[in-house]
């Protein structure tokens, strides 16, 4: 999508800017020639996670756009007040909060430890509220003020609370921000949510779901593009939405989709994002076989034969690049407990708990697991639709990607 300058001498003050989406939509604005609050808590480099908020800063400059990087942890409320003086005294006043600070944890309630519910809802909902209240005072004084919140529409749909119930809460907090300050500040501030449709490669979701994620994703441009198409339009008619990027670009006329994928051989293949029932735009997520009738049956033995393949095809080479163990609790026909080691020897497999300790236990109704061994159905998109449970290690569930394709052929 093409700058048109609409946010040229515009103050952005961003959350979580250093790295990811946050970065790509200030780089977005400076292209016009926009201020930017690099508001983030990375001053020092990590050592899995590219990118400081002083790495930012440059990238903006040499973008055209003015930084001020500001070390945040939106939990502190004095340091967010602080940030926004500063802000103030350096740029004259705010005109756009991107609320994109976020904390995430796909775990289920049992293996949701208290800290880690709390430091979700300290960042995503308190720290979202928290921040907007310090900026609102500002927005209120400029003629084109938004805020604008990486959060995703208010879905009730079960399944949205029953894979990781904590993790939904935190992030329909900053949603349900939206809802109230977009009502309470109608005319005044624009007040939205952007959610992407696709997964998008970020350092953070490649820790989650793993380094081949990225060849489901879309880049984090697509959302810099929406976020971008979003905050140059009227705040005082645009309000109160939940957008999702894809839909957002082609009503601006933006078609080619492709450009934003990550693998534009896998463009029409990509894993949808959590939070959105039904994958309109995107073709071929489950192939056409896997999208079985509610109450599919898998004929008698199926599910021993599969192991039986997984145990043919096990070898020390898998063993070194998996290194994991797992339990699989099938669910519905040839329902029980099978156990998986690719951590011993040359791997092994079979029915039972196996006398091992699982590092990943994914459970899941026996026609979607057969149909994941297959290479019918993705272990990320059965994840994010919620076909698939995983209690335990995420990343090591999801390296169960490689021995499902030297399995695809064989089945």
């Amino acid at each position: 999508m093409i700058n048109t300058g609409k946010l040229a001498g515009r103050t952005l003050l961003i959350t979580g800017a250093s790295r990811g989406i946050g970065k790509a939509i200030a780089l977005k604005a400076a292209r016009d020639g926009a201020n930017i609050v690099v508001a983030a808590k990375t001053a020092e480099p990590h050592p899995k996670l590219p990118g400081t908020i002083y790495t930012a800063a440059q990238e903006i400059e040499e973008a055209g756009g003015k930084a001020l990087p500001l070390i945040l942890d939106v939990r502190d409320e004095q340091q967010v007040k602080s940030v926004v003086k500063t802000a103030v005294e350096k740029f004259g006043g705010i005109d756009i909060l991107v609320n994109n600070a976020s904390a995430i944890s796909l775990t289920p309630t049992l293996q949701t430890e208290m800290k880690r519910y709390d430091l979700m809802n300290n960042i995503n909902t308190r720290g979202t509220f928290l921040v907007s209240k310090e900026c609102i005072p500002y927005l209120l004084k400029s003629d084109h003020a938004h805020i604008l919140n990486l959060s995703p529409p208010l879905n009730l749909n079960p399944v949205w609370f029953g894979n990781h119930v904590a993790y939904t809460i935190a992030k329909y907090g900053m949603s349900m921000c939206v809802l109230g300050m977009s009502h309470e500040y109608k005319g005044e501030i624009g007040v939205n949510a952007l959610w992407p449709k696709t997964a998008i490669a970020t350092a953070a979701v490649e820790m989650l779901l793993g380094e081949d994620s990225s060849k489901y994703s879309r880049k984090p441009e697509i959302c810099a593009d929406a976020a971008y198409a979003i905050l140059s339009r009227d705040p005082v008619t645009t309000t109160g939405n939940f957008y999702i990027d894809e839909e957002v670009l082609k009503e601006a006329g933006v078609n080619d989709l492709k450009q934003y994928a990550c693998y534009p051989e896998n463009a029409d293949n990509l894993v949808p994002d959590a939070f959105l029932d039904i994958p309109t735009s995107i073709n071929n997520v489950f192939s056409k076989s896997s999208q079985k009738a509610e109450g599919a049956t898998v004929p008698s033995g199926q599910i021993e034969g599969l192991f039986k393949k997984i145990e043919a095809n096990l070898n020390e080479e898998l063993v070194q690049k998996v290194n994991a163990t797992y339990h699989f609790n099938v669910k519905g026909d040839e329902a029980g407990i099978w156990f998986l080691n690719l951590k011993d020897g040359s791997g092994s497999c079979g029915k039972g708990d196996g006398g091992v300790t699982p590092e990943a236990t994914l459970t899941m109704k026996s026609n979607d697991f057969f149909d994941m061994f297959s290479g019918k159905l993705k272990a990320t998109s059965a994840f994010m639709s919620g076909k698939l449970k995983i209690a335990g290690d995420l990343q090591k569930a999801m390296k169960l990607e490689k021995l499902m394709g030297s399995l695809k052929s064989k089945l």
